[in-house]
């Protein structure tokens, strides 16, 4: 999938944080969004996500101005095409670790997506744990769940907020690596970071420093 950013302008309370905005990314890359604290990297990965509205200017997906489209077209953007990796990794604690995976508790189903749903966990090294409250699960082995959600739905698009904010060394390298991996996949990986170890590992930048207002 193609995403053209075009003269992208986001407020927030009448005040301007980005303006004049333009870039394009697309399939098979991982894309950084960096800058300092405060500078709107999260309000601009919603904002592409379509989480949030733009103030103006247009954000495109293979053509297709988004900035645009009804709420059945952003709602069957994110079903279809898109998924969502956040800090606190939106885990139901409730439910098993497979379950946070598929999301499918259809009895019709339920063997199909179960196999895909371990074999994404299996990507993610956490295959061992699918039948557990995901409750049990550590920050960083619940971004690992949101990544093999990914997976297991294969999205085009991957947005993440400070993927590997609060992560010990070794989950902080596993999360690099799959992310990554999706892009190799051929996902967009759209990230918000301020580790400059993952930065350097990205395919692209964008530096919000240079679309803050003077």
């Amino acid at each position: 999938m193609k995403v053209k950013v075009s003269d992208l302008t986001i407020t927030i309370d009448r005040r301007v944080l980005l303006s004049g905005m333009n870039f394009e990314c697309r399939e098979g890359q991982l894309v950084g969004l960096i800058g300092p604290s405060g500078c709107g990297k999260t309000t601009l990965l919603n904002t592409l996500g379509l989480l949030l509205p733009a103030h103006s200017g247009s954000i495109f997906y293979d053509g297709s101005d988004a900035t645009r489209w009804r709420q059945r077209q952003i709602s069957a953007f994110w079903r279809d095409h898109a998924s969502f990796v956040i800090q606190d990794a939106g885990i139901d604690d409730d439910e098993s670790v497979v379950y946070n995976v598929t999301l499918d508790k259809s009895l019709l189903r339920r063997h199909e997506s179960q196999r895909a749903g371990l074999a994404a966990l299996a990507k993610v090294g956490l295959v061992q744990r699918a039948h557990d409250k995901a409750r049990v699960l550590s920050g960083g082995e619940q971004r690992r769940v949101a990544i093999a959600r990914s997976i297991y739905r294969q999205s085009a698009v991957i947005f993440a907020d400070e993927p590997t904010a609060s992560l010990d060394e070794d989950n902080r390298a596993l999360i690099e690596s799959l992310l990554i991996q999706e892009a190799q996949r051929g996902a967009l990986v759209i990230i918000s970071t301020h580790d400059m170890s993952l930065a350097q590992r990205c395919s692209a930048l964008v530096n919000l420093s240079d679309y803050q207002p003077a």
